[in-house]
C-alpha cells in the first residue's frame, strides 16, 4: 500500500496557527488534502495532528484524520517519529510524505514522483534543486555558473520504504534526487514565503 501522509500540528512559531490560514481564501492544508485526493497512486492518506481545530477543518475537507499523542506534537519532536507514530497504526509498503507548508503540487507532481520512486527502486526520494547558496566570502566573486552547486530538498515532497522509517532514519542508501522548477521550491515557514506562495499559485490559476 501506498500512503500519504500529512504532518500538522497545532503549536506553529513563525506564522501563528499556519496550518489552518486562508491561502487564496483556502486553510492551508487544504491545498495538500486536494494534491492527495487527486493522487491516482495514493491508495490512502491522512492528516497526522494533536490540534482538534485542525482536525475538524481536515475532515471537513474530506480528510481521515489520525491523532497523534503529545509526545509527537513538541517543538523537538522530528518528523520521523511522526511517522512512525503513523505507521505503527496503518500497515503500508510506502510512505508519501506531504507537508502542509508546500501547497504548489500541480501537473500530476505526486504521482510522477511516487513512479520515479518505484521505477528507480530507490529508498528514499526527495524533491529539490540544485543550489549554488554559498556563504559570503567562501568564493573570491565565481560566477554562479561555474559552480557545481548541490541538491537542497524542497520540502514539497518525500517518499521512503517503511523499513527506512520504522529503523528511524531520514534518509536510506538508495536515494532519488528529484529536481524540480523553481515555483515548487518554496516552503513556507515565515510570511513573505506564505505570500510569496500565493502570488505562485495566483499565477497559476490564471
Amino acid at each position: 500500500m501506498i500512503l500519504g501522509v500529512i504532518p500538522a500540528r497545532g503549536g506553529s512559531k513563525g506564522i501563528p496557527r499556519k496550518n489552518i490560514k486562508k491561502l487564496l481564501g483556502k486553510p492551508l492544508i487544504k491545498w495538500s488534502i486536494e494534491a492527495a485526493q487527486n493522487s491516482n497512486l495514493i491508495d490512502r492518506f491522512v492528516v497526522s495532528t494533536d490540534d482538534e481545530e485542525i482536525a475538524k477543518i481536515s475532515k471537513e475537507c474530506g480528510a481521515e484524520v489520525l491523532l497523534r499523542p503529545p509526545e509527537y506534537a513538541t517543538d523537538d519532536a522530528s518528523t520521523v517519529s511522526v511517522l512512525k507514530h503513523v505507521i505503527s497504526e496503518i500497515n503500508t509498503d510506502i510512505v508519501v510524505l506531504l507537508q502542509p507548508t508546500s501547497p504548489v503540487r500541480v501537473d500530476n507532481l505526486i504521482d510522477r514522483a511516487i513512479e520515479n520512486f518505484i521505477n528507480s527502486n530507490c529508498d528514499t526520494l526527495a524533491t529539490g534543486y540544485n543550489s549554488h547558496h554559498f556563504e559570503w566570502g567562501q568564493f573570491d566573486n565565481m560566477p554562479r555558473q561555474k559552480m557545481d552547486g548541490f541538491f537542497h530538498d524542497d520540502g514539497n515532497i518525500y517518499i521512503f520504504n517503511k523499513k527506512i522509517i520504522e529503523s528511524g532514519r531520514w534518509v536510506g542508501d538508495n536515494l532519488f534526487r528529484m529536481e524540480l522548477p523553481g515555483l515548487y521550491n518554496i516552503e513556507i515557514d515565515d510570511i513573505s514565503e506564505f505570500w510569496a506562495n500565493e502570488g505562485i499559485l495566483s499565477n497559476l490559476k490564471k
